[in-house]
């Protein structure tokens, strides 16, 4: 049969035949939930990008298998080939839906996720683009890459476990890269016979980690992923359930649009010459906008000018916004080079030679402060003159304590003086001029990820010397007479909340860290 053309999941790597299990009898599978037509771009309320991350054996593979299946439109000879690949599954053979997005031969053979992958599908409102990354420990390092690209994220449990270290560990690292939006799928409930008490006592101890986490949007869904129970349609095997399926969460989810008022930001990339006359600064507006007219600044050298052209490849521009890859004629010749960050005057980021940081170590090699680093930002590379670990996130309790060392996957605080100034900014206020990389000043390999919490120069008074008014702090306080019921909970963050706004009224700059 000649397949219809069709919108297919693509990802990073082309997906090889799967090996095809015979000799058993396979499980009739549900028809796909819709075929949804592809929505034109004016009809998307706007693409969103889904983290999906979980322990090794919980199913997240499959479970994203199942979302795909169900959700979009998939070639007829996709459809064959995985109903034929059998995966034993209560008294018969369930399709392996993990093949999906297993496209590794080292994943199929060991089945499990090792290495990012991009998928998308088209619901009938808008586009989702869906960031599959490992579970295994060993490569948390990829799950904070893709972490740092994702709008919201699946997070996924076993309801025969429940919440594991390496689900505290991915929650703290959701924490670090910003992200907010965070659904728990409690996955293979039909092992746990579908049981409201397995799953209410989870919901109760991922609402706490979320808590402390400081995600803003918390939710809970039950699903079997084999059968596709809540998934992408409503289990009939959970009437006790009374909440959105995970496909329709996710339909909801508002993409995390940035914020075209806030201060400019470009960070020069190149510098463009035709030759001739022209010289442009070329790179990435990351925050705000630009228009033809205004005034730009090096925050480094302090050199102003005012905005003469905006090009792009196929025409000038009156403004240009977030987003937009353009290039910057200045009125008149500015002595600068790539890693320079533009600005507006009065809002320019920090000239930093001393920051304190959040880092997720990748490295198997631990940190050695007699080693040779580099802290390597959106388009510049700066030599550290000294670096020490000053505390290590305990992920049980979600809290630090002072340690001098990390190692693999640990996430720790760490005070940093670099060899000179570079343009930084506090990853709260800019995320993509508040984060960077270390690198081996030797090999070049990259040994952490982390994010700016402090910023300033020569020794001096950092950027960020808020109130911290901590979770601890106010269950000691004007909290301590409440429990964990829901209620106490939201009576908790109503608390926290009216007095983080007495204290600003009185003129404190707190940071509210529940």
């Amino acid at each position: 049969m000649t397949a219809k053309p069709k919108l297919k999941p693509v990802g990073t790597h082309p997906a090889p035949a799967p090996t095809v299990v015979g000799a058993q009898p396979v499980v009739t599978t549900a028809a796909p939930l819709r075929q949804p037509v592809a929505p034109r771009g004016d009809d998307l309320k706007g693409s969103l990008r889904i983290l999906t991350c979980g322990s090794v054996d919980d199913g997240k593979s499959t479970l994203l298998g199942r979302l795909l299946w169900d959700a979009s439109d998939l070639y007829d000879d996709q459809r064959t080939t995985i109903e034929r690949s059998g995966k034993r599954a209560g008294d018969g053979v369930s399709p392996d839906f993990s093949l999906l997005v297993d496209g590794l031969v080292a994943e199929r053979e060991q089945g499990i996720t090792i290495d990012i992958a991009w998928r998308y599908f088209d619901t009938a409102t808008r586009r989702i683009v869906v960031i599959d990354s490992p579970g295994h420990e060993q490569y948390t390092r990829n799950m904070a890459s893709g972490a740092s690209h994702a709008d919201a994220a699946i997070m996924l449990v076993d309801a025969r476990s429940g919440l594991k270290r390496q689900t505290r560990r991915h929650a703290a690292i959701l924490q670090l890269v910003g992200l907010k939006r965070v659904v728990l799928a409690v996955n293979k409930m039909d092992l746990v016979d579908w049981s409201q008490d397995e799953f209410r006592a989870i919901e109760s101890d991922f609402h706490d980690l979320a808590w402390a986490c400081g995600f803003e949007a918390a939710v809970v869904v039950p699903v079997a992923a084999p059968s596709g129970d809540n998934v992408a349609r409503r289990s009939d095997k959970m009437p006790w359930y009374k909440g959105p399926t995970l496909l329709e969460h996710l339909e909801s989810l508002p993409s995390r649009t940035a914020d075209a008022r806030g201060p400019f930001r470009l960070a020069v990339q190149t510098v463009l010459r035709d030759g001739r006359d022209f010289r442009g600064l070329a790179g990435t507006i990351s925050a705000g906008e630009i228009k033809v007219g205004d005034t730009i600044v090096d925050g480094l050298s302090g050199q102003r000018a005012r905005v003469a052209r905006i090009v792009t490849m196929d025409r000038d521009l009156k403004s240009a916004s977030v987003g937009q890859a353009v290039t910057i004629q200045p009125d008149r010749d500015l002595d600068v080079a790539r890693g320079v960050v533009l600005s507006s005057p009065g809002s320019e980021p920090v000239a930093a030679s001393d920051i304190s940081a959040r880092l997720v170590w990748m490295s198997e090699t631990p940190f050695d402060a007699r080693s040779g680093y580099l802290v390597r930002t959106a388009t510049d590379l700066v030599p550290v003159a000294d670096m020490a670990i000053t505390a290590r996130l305990d992920l049980e309790a979600l809290e630090t304590r002072p340690a001098d060392a990390c190692a693999v996957n640990d996430i720790a605080d760490a005070r940093i003086r670099l060899g000179r100034a570079a343009a930084l900014d506090l990853f709260k206020n800019e995320p993509e001029t508040g984060s960077f990389l270390l690198v081996d000043a030797v090999s070049g390999a990259t040994l952490a990820g982390g994010v700016v919490t402090k910023a300033g120069r020569d020794g001096g008074v950092v950027a960020d010397d808020a109130f911290r008014l901590t979770r601890d702090v106010l269950a000691r306080g004007i909290c301590r007479d409440l429990g964990t019921s829901e209620s106490d909970r939201e009576e908790f963050q109503r608390r926290a909340r009216e007095t983080a706004i007495l204290l600003r009224a009185a003129g404190v700059d707190v940071r509210l860290e529940i």
